[in-house]
């Protein structure tokens, strides 16, 4: 039998830049292949190359990709349309630039139906309502009502997932599909992957940053590394022994339950954010409105990090969103500081940007992509006239070497980076003006696991100098356990479990803290790393 996805001595450059060199793998009916590796491996260019979706200038220069036995690297962009979506079902990396602003959800999921020919305008609109239950979204019927918008960044990465299995091809490309979602919606969407593949024997090439998920799905690891493959074989054999040292280097920077907490610090009575019965309520159609916070309180003392942890639209990144002044409650006080936040205006308000930093879970999104990246790093120092221009020039540069970035990507544009390269990029601009408090909204989500952990370490690292506070927004339990001081566990807008991380770890009340806890991804890379 021959395989779904035979790839032979690929090429692609980015104009005259080589970005993929010379790769060949292969994927059978009902497998699952994960390509791991690091931001600007050319694991997200192998994926789009395979059908025909390189941007800019990126184009293959050698080598050919069968699907299903015929030949379609030369294939025209006619009969590409024809393959994907029917064929091949794609998950993009990123949900904002993916999803269209100004069409309903219902109906961009019904419209890739209705372009292949598997159901009419009516019959359309209530399997898109199926699929996007089966993605696990909450309330579908009201979902599919609403622009993406207003939707958070993991119920969006969920309409992707369910645009791409709707027509029920033969091979789902997988590009970070979970990297956005919560623990236990990652398990559902994994598991009705799962179940796909046994349903119909379809084959997944699954691009992943995240050494757990692929530890725990996939048959077989592609480990890529500056555009080629350093090492493949069964999953099971790469983790108990892996060949090459830049194996060993992802497994040992990937983070895991087994890893030590952090030793306690003791309690300074000083807090710098105090957050007490803080409300938000919503009105999101006709007569129709959404608690998204219920009496929530929290407090961030000087210095600590709390993280706050929940699925996806549980009312996390509302809550500090208002705490820090940038949505307003419907009732509740927030007080940064000792001073009462929630109506500041004017020049009170512009001082207080100053001393609160955040980064957002979209890095695409929240970059200008006219600007270059010292451009972008440089505007909060340029916007508060912070230093001369030279001393402008040196923090920029101080920074980019912080976030592990080279000089040469200070005068690259957004769309010119990988996922990871943008996120790092908004981790400098926030660090730019030396806050007192970060709000840091999956601040690692979409970076690989060697430059998550300098990034985990850098903050750590800042912090003690600077003694930064942070507000840790995030769904990874794994990162959460390393960076945390006291950990808030929202379900539904309502905060359900609050201590220090020892004792949501070791020892958690509420069922549904223990749900999110059992659902962790990377259950037997634990046991492999432990064992080694």
């Amino acid at each position: 039998m021959s395989p779904v996805l035979k790839v032979d001595n690929l090429e692609v450059s980015y104009g005259d830049t080589p970005a993929v060199r010379g790769i060949s793998l292969s994927v059978d009916k009902g497998e699952v292949v994960a390509i791991v590796g690091e931001s600007g491996s050319g694991k997200s260019t192998t994926a789009h190359a395979l059908i025909g979706l390189l941007s800019g200038t990126g184009h293959v220069t050698g080598g050919t990709v069968h699907f299903d036995g015929d030949r379609i690297d030369n294939a025209s962009e006619k009969a590409l349309d024809r393959l994907r979506g029917a064929h091949i079902g794609l998950v993009p990396q990123d949900p904002t630039t993916s999803l269209n602003p100004v069409i309903r959800i219902g109906e961009q999921v019904a419209e890739v139906l209705r372009v292949h020919g598997l159901a009419t305008k009516r019959s359309a609109k209530i399997e898109a309502i199926r699929i996007l239950t089966e993605a696990g979204i909450d309330n579908p019927e009201l979902r599919a009502r609403q622009y993406p918008q207003d939707l958070s960044g993991g119920q969006r990465q969920r309409v992707l997932i369910g645009i791409a299995l709707a027509c029920k091809p033969e091979l789902v490309i997988a590009d970070e599909p979970t990297s956005a979602l919560d623990v236990t919606v990652q398990r559902r969407i994994l598991d009705h992957l799962d179940a796909r593949i046994a349903e119909t024997g379809a084959a997944v090439l699954l691009i992943t940053h995240d050494l757990g998920v692929a530890a725990d799905r996939a048959d077989r690891l592609v480990v890529m590394s500056k555009g080629v493959i350093v090492e493949t074989g069964p999953t099971a054999e790469v983790l108990a022994d892996p060949k090459h040292e830049y194996t060993r280097s992802l497994l040992a920077a990937a983070p895991s339950l087994n890893s030590a907490l952090r030793p306690p610090r003791p309690s300074s009575g000083n807090p710098i954010l105090t957050v007490k019965d803080l409300s938000k309520t919503f009105r999101i159609g006709r007569g129709v409105t959404l608690d998204a916070v219920k009496n929530a309180s929290i407090t961030v003392e000087r210095g600590h990090t709390l993280s706050l942890v929940g699925e996806s639209g549980s009312g996390k990144s509302t809550l500090a969103r208002i705490a820090i002044g940038l949505e307003t409650p419907t009732s509740g006080s927030v007080e940064f500081d000792g001073t009462e936040v929630t109506s500041l205006r004017g020049s009170a308000l512009r001082a207080l940007r100053r001393r609160v930093q955040i980064v957002y879970q979209n890095p695409y999104a929240s970059l200008n992509p006219k600007l270059h990246v010292d451009q972008i790093i440089g505007e909060p120092l340029e916007a508060f006239k912070v230093g001369t221009s030279a001393e402008r020039s040196a923090r920029v540069a101080e920074l980019l070497d912080q976030v592990a970035l080279s000089k040469d990507y200070a005068r690259r544009r957004p769309a010119e980076l990988s996922g990871g390269q943008r996120q790092r990029v908004a981790i400098a601009r926030a660090l730019a003006l030396r806050p007192d408090l970060v709000v840091l909204d999956e601040p690692v989500s979409a970076l690989d696991v060697s430059v998550q952990s300098q990034i985990l370490s850098l903050l750590d690292d800042l912090q003690s100098e600077l003694h930064l506070s942070y507000l840790f927004i995030s769904h990874d339990l794994a990162v959460v356990r390393q960076i945390s001081d006291t950990v808030a566990v929202m379900q539904s807008g309502n905060i359900v479990e609050y201590g220090p991380t020892a004792q949501i770890f070791d020892t958690p009340q509420r069922a549904y803290t223990r749900e999110l806890l059992a659902a962790i991804p990377g259950g037997s890379l634990d046991k492999e790393t432990a064992h080694a």
